[in-house]
């Protein structure tokens, strides 16, 4: 390495090193703390503080209600985000047309995403609610019990996801969109290519890096939910729309066992790490398809 270069080099770490102290002020530190506190058996309320070493996480193998949870939280976003990405994309190419009116099109669809999730969540539970809401109003013969049974309280929760955030996805979508040359649609029209056509061979293999920018994003939000479901349902009813986040504040905060719910939110930052991971690999494998 010549001495210009490893003058840049020193450069470029000094002006890395600020970010990187603060990454790990305040995303390192206390994903240690919290895998520290998971060795350790703590319940203020009964005065107990004692290292009990990776029993906490030996016990989240045959912790069926955080197996539950984990099961609920990959359906959750699997449902959700895959949900999004569909509507989302008709709606970004809907929205790339130049047509009349269209800046205040986006602004419209972006409402639901700029409304806080705390009051997104109690607005749905108002309109999901069996006796007043206008949902149960709407609905044609009995109405459907939203929040109070097991199976229809979970998918509330996705539709509230996905209602929530579908506009980020579009507008993902509508930034890689608009990277796409007009000259590739025109070279397609002029060799006589349908719409479906240039739809399928031009537009989704162009638009493939946003896409998975988008699950990325996505996933990885769904996947670590929590105020949308604690404000709806607040993990019920009988725990089944608990996800992890919602499992490790319960018994952290309601049960005060420190310990097994640091555990459970260092296996909730595994998982998210593990998705992260196989996504940016899938991410980086289709930049270079692309390349």
């Amino acid at each position: 390495m010549t001495s210009r270069a490893a003058e840049d080099a020193r450069t470029a770490w000094r002006l890395v090193a600020p970010a990187a102290v603060l990454l790990g002020g305040v995303a390192l530190y206390p994903v240690a703390a919290g895998f520290v506190m998971g060795l350790e058996r703590v319940v203020l309320v009964f005065h107990e503080h004692r290292f009990v070493g990776l029993a906490n996480y030996r016990a989240l193998l045959a912790d069926d209600r955080f197996l539950a949870a984990l099961a609920r939280t990959a359906y959750f976003s699997a449902v959700a985000v895959g949900a999004e990405l569909l509507l989302a994309l008709p709606l970004a190419l809907v929205l790339d047309r130049a047509v009349r009116g269209r800046g205040l099109l986006r602004a419209a669809v972006l409402i639901p995403w700029a409304i806080p999730t705390a009051v997104s969540a109690k607005l749905w539970a108002w309109l999901l609610e069996p006796g007043f809401g206008l949902v149960a109003r709407l609905w044609p013969g009995t109405p459907v019990n939203w929040l109070g049974a097991p199976a229809p309280a979970l998918h509330a929760a996705i539709l509230l996801d996905v209602w929530k955030t579908t506009p980020f996805v579009a507008l993902v979508l509508l930034a890689g969109l608009q990277n796409i040359s007009a000259d590739v649609y025109a070279a397609a029209a002029v060799d006589g290519a349908s719409r479906w056509r240039t739809f399928r061979a031009i537009t989704l293999p162009l638009l493939r890096p946003a896409i998975l920018l988008a699950l990325l994003f996505r996933s990885l939000d769904a996947f670590r939910v929590f105020d949308a479901v604690y404000v709806l349902t607040a993990g019920g009813p009988a725990n089944a729309t608990e996800t992890l986040s919602v499992y490790a504040y319960k018994t952290l905060v309601r049960a005060g066992d420190f310990g097994y719910g640091a555990a459970i939110s260092v296996a909730t930052f595994a998982c998210v790490a593990l998705l992260s991971g196989v996504l940016l690999a899938v991410l980086a494998r289709g930049a270079e398809d692309a390349a």
